[in-house]
């Protein structure tokens, strides 16, 4: 084969690659995929590879198997994610991978604190602080603020610590929204001291027991990540407006839950709070509609 045709091939294999990311997220990301929309297409398309990856990351240890067993795959991704970045991609992902982290100025380390936050999933089930907690938080969705950043472009490193707080904000309400669905699997993202301070226990956890302490204690974990929202929001000014619609619809979208865990009046154990489709296109419409327009930077709260 000629050069001009190994070249041709591997054009070829990089589009195949970027439009089976493309499919994943699609497929799989649901109110993200149409978040992305909103993005120039290129950021688009590499925003795709690193919702395909996380992905990856979920499919690793949501197969049927052992403790030892997932934990083993997510040490067969790091390595591949390795070889990944040492030039050798050996999949249409990690393909995708290679040529979105080089344009982009990716580091490897936000990758791999995905994976060890996938991993966390496997080996703890408690947290004592929230200190412990936020841990996880930023890195199963603070690093993919970062990731997202990257792709985004920013000058001010400041832009950097507001999409930080995003991350965390959106996942203390995944959190918030999740207390019923994560106790089934035996699961409790509550820290452990914030619980005996209100007075609630685990086993009234258990019990779906729904009291005053347990209404306190959820109004605390509420206006903790209400106070992230505050920060994290702060990132719109320091994108291009044309990136900027994207988070902003996203951290919109779970401020809403928030809301309406509020509304509920935190009774999370005996509903599953959400939004409705028609909720969700409003939200996005108005959020896209106001966030187009050139803004300022400013450190305000």
């Amino acid at each position: 084969m000629s050069g001009r045709e190994l070249w041709g091939q591997a054009v070829t294999d990089l589009q195949l690659a970027y439009e089976e990311c493309r499919s994943i997220t699609r497929r799989e990301a649901k109110n993200f995929y149409y978040a992305f929309l909103t993005l120039p297409s290129a950021q688009r398309r590499a925003i795709y590879v690193a919702y395909a990856f996380c992905r990856h990351c979920d499919d690793a240890v949501d197969e049927v198997g052992t403790t030892e067993e997932k934990l083993s795959a997510l040490t067969a991704l790091q390595s591949d994610l390795d070889r990944t970045y040492a030039g050798n991609a050996n999949s249409p992902v990690y393909v995708a991978l290679a040529d979105v982290a080089g344009t982009y100025d990716i580091p490897q380390e936000y990758f791999q604190e995905v994976i060890a936050g996938v991993e966390s999933d496997l080996v703890k089930n408690r947290y004592e602080t929230f200190e412990e907690l936020r841990r996880y938080c930023y890195q199963v969705a603070s690093v993919v603020g970062l990731i997202c950043l990257q792709i985004f472009g920013y000058k001010d490193p400041i832009a950097r610590e507001h999409a930080v707080d995003l991350g965390l904000a959106m996942q203390l309400t995944n959190i918030a929204r999740d207390v019923r669905e994560d106790l089934e699997i035996g699961r409790i993202y509550i820290p452990q001291d914030e619980l005996a301070r209100f007075g609630y226990s685990e086993e009234e956890l258990w019990d779906g027991v729904f009291n005053e302490a347990f209404v306190e204690l959820m109004r605390f974990q509420t206006q903790r990540a209400r106070s992230y929202f505050r920060s994290g929001f702060k990132l719109l000014p320091y994108l291009s407006y044309r990136s900027r619609a994207c988070p902003a619809v996203l951290g919109q979208l779970y401020r809403k839950v928030l809301e309406h865990i509020e509304e509920a009046d935190y009774d999370v154990l005996s509903q599953r709070v959400s939004l409705s489709t028609g909720e969700k296109l409003r939200v996005t419409a108005q959020t896209w509609l106001t966030n187009t327009l050139p803004l300022l930077p400013s450190t305000r709260g």
